[in-house]
């Protein structure tokens, strides 16, 4: 089946559409069972998700709002169509010839599932003490090394690999594209994640693998380049994530208190509770705000490294603190998995970890005040 991409509303109604009638009903049963749901992502990515949150759309708004309704029905998609949309930055952006025209289009419409691959055992934030090399032979790339913590480790078919092909520190990143299926490529077992666990996330090991000089993308010792523009896009995509993850939380919980009945009256009535739930709404606006100012900006041509730096700091914050007091209104209920709400708050913890930690986003911040 082939899907047209959409634009607009009719998009946004699509994603709404598919959020109740699909994500919301899947989503607790293929956690548990640790299932990958391809066949969804692949339909978001047919929709046009991916062209969409590419920078150079400049539909940045439009990008964040589908993103936040899919987080809020199945985190697990959301960030798998936010991942799709990472791996194909730089190729868009900086790709040659062979891979714009061949392996793009593929990538923008799910046919190949795509990851990047940054973090390594001794180099997780810290890029400057990368240990995968690559090395130049005759015209291709001889690869080896390590890579952690890969999201679609292993349902993709092409990564975007940073390795050190010349000097130290920061200069000698060079980005290779790499095919999944490349001899020498193994992919390990599934790290055991606490939560958003549909996604696989596992660790890539590439001993000798040739990669042809025609997949670097940007130009060779000049990664960090491509780098930067995943590193704004990432940060502004999961930002997305977490305001729609809250959003999600707080609906659930204000019904909740709408209809439990405690001491003769709903629980709402209790200003212990509204007043709760009232700082929810008002955190959740904020970050919405700061987000959409971000893509605002940057849409229009801005550099928003600290803008989305900013967004995704104060976004998965608010999702963390939102969850977590959910669970609390909640009460036992919240508690028990039989409710959505103690998934979604496992599900924040990660959001305030990826795309680099909180903590790292407050030094990026900090270095240019």
């Amino acid at each position: 089946m082939t899907v047209t991409e959409l634009a607009g509303v009719a998009l946004l109604d699509e994603v709404v559409r598919l959020t109740r009638d699909e994500l919301r009903p899947s989503a607790d049963a293929a956690e548990e069972a640790k299932e990958f749901p391809r066949e969804l992502v692949r339909r978001l990515c047919q929709l046009g998700l991916v062209r969409l949150g590419l920078p150079e759309s400049r539909s940045g708004l439009e990008f964040c709002r589908a993103i936040e309704t899919l987080a809020g029905g199945w985190l697990a998609v959301a960030e798998s169509v936010h991942l799709q949309v990472l791996a194909a930055v730089g190729p868009a952006r900086f790709g040659g010839a062979h891979v714009r025209d061949d392996v793009l289009p593929t990538m923008l419409s799910g046919a190949v599932i795509g990851g990047n691959c940054f973090s390594e055992p001794n180099a997780g934030s810290d890029l400057s003490h990368l240990e995968t090399t690559a090395v130049l032979d005759g015209d291709r790339y001889r690869l080896n090394g390590e890579k952690s913590w890969v999201g679609h480790a292993n349902v993709g078919g092409v990564f975007n690999v940073y390795c050190r092909t010349a000097g130290g520190g920061l200069g000698g990143i060079t980005c290779l594209l790499v095919d999944a299926d490349s001899p020498g490529l193994n992919v390990h077992r599934p790290v055991r994640k606490m939560g958003v666990r549909a996604l696989p996330t596992a660790t890539i090991t590439f001993t000798d693998v040739l990669v042809p000089r025609d997949r670097v993308i940007g130009r060779p010792n000049r990664g960090m380049l491509v780098a930067a523009d995943v590193f704004v896009q990432g940060r502004i995509g999961l930002a997305a994530c977490a305001v729609g993850l809250a959003q999600s939380a707080l609906e659930y919980a204000v019904a909740y208190a709408k209809t439990r009945i405690q001491f003769g009256q709903p629980v709402i009535q209790f200003q212990g509770v509204s007043f709760l739930l009232a700082d929810m709404a008002t955190q959740i606006q904020a970050a919405r705000q700061l987000l959409h100012y971000a893509v605002t900006r940057r849409d229009a041509g801005h550099d928003v490294s600290v803008e989305a730096a900013q967004a995704k700091l104060f976004s998965t914050d608010v999702a963390m603190r939102v969850t977590t007091d959910v669970v609390q209104v909640l009460g036992a209920y919240g508690y028990a998995q039989d409710s959505p709400a103690e998934r979604w708050m496992r599900e924040a913890k990660l959001l305030q970890i990826i795309e680099g930690t909180n903590q790292i986003q407050r030094a990026a911040i900090a270095a240019r005040l």
